[in-house]
């Protein structure tokens, strides 16, 4: 009997920054044929020695292979990298960090060129990537067809999510979750800084906040609940009137402690807003709808 081994999707990868050259070592792992180009030629002999081709240029790297994968600085250095290269018929993967306004611009450039695009945004660091177990994973927003198409090669290097056909979807989902995240680092620096004048070892803190976080994260979901159905007063335990009355104590605590609260005060002032429009009876949730902007 005779075995034919799977042939897989060679790639070309514009790029070779610590992500792209990561993107690269996971495709060579796999066996995917790649190309390669950066500006400064010296980081890719490595690869090269791994299985890669260089190309000398971004044109002859684009056109080598039908799927194109750029993971470059930012936005603008796509349309430099790209420009007077033949996108004719490729299927374009961006996995620059960008607004959602930038992706939705970037995938009609690319149609107006011929090439179908993908939007991509790498919810990883570098060594998450090819690491089976990492939990890494990569938003694609953009034509399911190109997605569904090319989903085994762009699930190698780590985990893939579609989050929709507009081009916008994966940025927005990506700077959704770090905005999160950046708050949640921003309730930690408070935290934190509370105890700095005090004979307290931070590691005492440290695991008792971590699993407060962990228990207050299922809210998430109650919050998108509420959302969804516009109920924000449905079964609230902890009203915003009992909240706002609370904040003083936060706020002199913060004073006590010598600790500038400028971290958590917009966030009070929404509450205190929301509170004065009469949401008394609701939980947080509202404190939502004051941040969008209307009209």
């Amino acid at each position: 009997m005779t075995h034919h081994p799977v042939e897989k999707t060679p790639v070309t990868l514009l790029g070779l920054g610590a992500m792209g050259t990561a993107l690269a070592r996971a495709w060579l792992a796999a066996g995917h044929p790649l190309t390669v180009w950066n500006r400064t030629p010296a980081r890719a002999a490595p690869l090269a020695a791994a299985g890669a081709t260089v190309a000398r240029t971004a044109a002859e790297a684009v056109a080598a292979n039908a799927l194109v994968v750029v993971c470059l600085l930012d936005d603008s250095s796509v349309e430099e990298v790209l420009a007077g290269t033949d996108l004719t018929g490729k299927d374009l993967v961006d996995l620059v960090t960008g607004t959602p306004g930038q992706a939705r611009a970037r995938a009609a450039w690319a149609r107006e060129r011929g090439a179908r695009h993908l939007d991509g945004a790498i919810m990883a660091v570098p060594p998450m990537i090819g690491a089976a177990d990492a939990g890494g994973y990569v938003f694609y927003s953009g034509p399911t067809e190109v997605f569904e198409r090319h989903r085994e090669t762009l699930a190698v290097p780590a985990g893939t999510v579609h989050v929709g056909e507009d081009a916008g979807f994966a940025a927005l989902y990506d700077v959704a979750l770090l905005s999160a995240m950046y708050g949640m680092f921003a309730g930690a620096a408070h935290a934190f800084a509370l105890f700095r004048k005090e004979d307290i070892d931070p590691a005492a803190l440290a695991p008792l906040l971590a699993d407060w976080l962990v228990a207050m994260a299922p809210s998430v979901r109650s919050t998108a609940d509420r959302l969804r159905s516009g109920d924000y007063t449905g079964g609230v335990v902890s009203g915003l009137a009992m909240q706002v009355a609370g904040v003083p104590t936060f706020l002199g605590t913060a004073e006590e402690q010598g600790v500038s609260p400028e971290l958590l005060s917009p966030y009070f002032a929404l509450m205190r807003r929301r509170l004065a429009e009469g949401g008394g009876a609701e939980d947080l949730t509202g404190v939502i709808d004051l941040l969008v902007r209307r009209g």
